[in-house]
């Protein structure tokens, strides 16, 4: 079991990623805590929110792949969990947010761990300092423990059998792994006698030299970017050697630059690539898109039940209030009736009316009576008002949590579409993978670069010189670059008409360059 991990940020592409169930038979989120959100694309986005507020953090996450070996059979979730907890401790993480997903793709189990590096109490990001020896070194007490095997060197490197998500993505979408270029390449390292040689037999399998960051890179036929030195399978080369042999004829400087050919094999690649006919893959997308729409029935349904849900909350209140404020009413005019019933009951009659009459007490009381009612219809104003107030609050919050709810679906519903986004684009990769395999018969020999330079002589369309596209990226350079288009025609000719080339500049000046000294590196004629 060999643990890979890395800090990072980009937590709503690494959601989709991990929740695409095409390149994956299982997407199971198995655990999450830290979160208010219960998915992946919320939690995630609630982190990178804490990351922007409390710090400046930018690779805000950590995540960790676990692969069991297959040959030592499966890990139970309490094994998973186990060393999860091991890590966590061992990294400093322990408590932080986190979520565990399992996938199983190609009938193999694996688990992916993500943590929150930022640490909300004390307002930083965890410092995570030699974290892939500290996980070596869980893997190791686990293994021990549990009775596992390590690869072989493992104990000594931890970079042993594994490879790079870049050579991942290249073999995907090429079908070609690092080791078929390697062949490749090495194979037009061993049989080329000097470094025009060398360059049109990179040329015939499909490679193009060219210049970036380092001097000496390689663009193959698919777009992909390698440095040469890395692909010639031969412990004896050094990279030193490999720009001794090449500088001469072909200085960096004079190199067209890896964007310059990029487009170039992209214009040849779409002329001679077949384009993916709609036939060809209609009902592996119609099962996809199938696949989507069952999961898609989820949330429509949760929508609606939402919605429904929501209409009655809204009823529900709005009932609520009104019986409020008939209570209220119903109240006031209770108040005011008893109090008319005890005035007439109490009211004076016979003599003392007479008198009340005579001697204006009648009409004072009245008066006071007025004054009273108006002080109670006024309290029940504002008292009604007041509810009125606190009704418009309540109603105020409730659309802002219905909103909120909306917006949460309509955020899930959103996820949901990158997910389907992704998985399509997925689906169109593996097609095309597919049909560049087929038309290689199987075999990691790309189309010749050479060879389109001649089939575009034989057409009645015909296809951009590659040789006339590197001289317009030349003319770009200085005057004073060597003419590196030149050094390409000149080691197509036969010998006997390269000596007899005069008065040309940078590179037709030059001679083949004599073989190396046994000091360089070995290759075979």
């Amino acid at each position: 079991m060999i643990p890979f991990a890395s800090q990072r940020g980009g937590g709503q592409d690494l959601a989709t990623h991990l929740l695409n169930a095409y390149d994956n038979e299982i997407a199971e989120v198995a655990h999450l805590r830290g979160a208010i959100a219960d998915d992946l694309h919320g939690a995630f986005k609630e982190w990178e929110v804490q990351a922007d507020a409390l710090t400046r953090c930018e690779k805000y996450l950590y995540s960790l792949s676990i692969n069991p070996d297959p040959a030592q059979g499966p890990l139970t979730r309490d094994q998973y969990m186990d060393y999860i907890a091991r890590a966590e401790e061992m990294l400093g993480l322990k408590e932080q947010p986190r979520a565990v997903v399992f996938h199983i793709k190609e009938g193999r189990e694996h688990c992916h761990v993500v943590w929150s590096r930022i640490d909300a109490d004390q307002q930083r990001a965890v410092h995570l300092a030699f974290d892939r020896d500290k996980l070596m070194r869980v893997t190791r007490s686990f293994a021990r423990d549990h009775h596992l095997d390590l690869p072989e060197g493992y104990e000594k490197s931890r970079q042993v059998g594994q490879v790079s998500l870049y050579e991942q993505v290249q073999k995907q979408q090429t079908g070609l792994s690092k080791a078929d270029h390697m062949r490749q390449v090495t194979e037009a390292w061993q049989h080329s006698d000097d470094a025009r040689s060398f360059v049109q037999a990179l040329a015939e399998r499909g490679y193009v030299l060219a210049t970036g960051k380092r001097p000496y890179l390689v663009v193959d036929f698919y777009g992909n970017v390698n440095a040469l030195p890395k692909l010639i399978d031969d412990k004896s080369v050094r990279t030193a050697d490999i720009r001794a042999f090449l500088e001469r004829d072909y200085p960096a400087g004079s190199l067209p630059s890896v964007e310059e050919a990029e487009k170039l094999v992209a214009e040849h690649r779409k002329l001679i690539e077949r384009s993916l006919r709609e036939d060809q893959y209609a009902d592996g997308l119609a099962a996809l898109k199938h696949s989507q729409q069952e999961r898609r029935v989820a949330i429509e349904r949760e929508r609606s039940l939402l919605a429904e849900r929501q209409q009655q909350q809204r009823l529900t209140q709005q009932h609520e209030q009104r019986a409020r404020r008939d209570t209220l009413r119903a109240n006031y005019l209770k108040t005011v009736n008893e109090i008319r019933l005890a005035r007439y009951i109490n009211r004076p009659t016979g003599l003392a009316a007479f008198l009340g009459r005579v001697s204006g007490i009648e009409y004072i009381r009245k008066i006071l009576h007025r004054r009273d009612d108006a002080k109670r219809l006024s309290a029940y104003g504002e008292a009604l008002q007041t509810l009125k107030t606190q009704q418009a609050i309540e109603a105020k919050a409730l659309d802002t949590r219905l909103k909120l709810q909306t917006q949460e679906v309509s955020r899930k519903q959103a996820a949901l579409e990158k997910i389907d986004k992704r998985e399509l684009a997925a689906f169109m990769r593996d097609q095309r993978t597919v049909q560049r395999v087929r038309s290689r018969d199987g075999g990691d020999a790309m189309p010749s670069l050479a060879e389109l330079v001649d089939h575009s002589r034989t057409v009645e369309t015909p296809i951009p010189d590659l040789l006339t596209s590197f001289e317009r990226a030349k003319q770009q350079q200085p005057e004073e670059m060597p003419d590196l288009m030149s050094a390409f025609k000149r080691a197509a000719k036969p010998d006997s008409e390269r000596e007899g080339d005069s008065g040309t500049v940078g590179l037709d000046r030059a001679r083949p360059p004599e073989l190396p000294s046994p000091d360089g590196p070995e290759r075979g004629r």
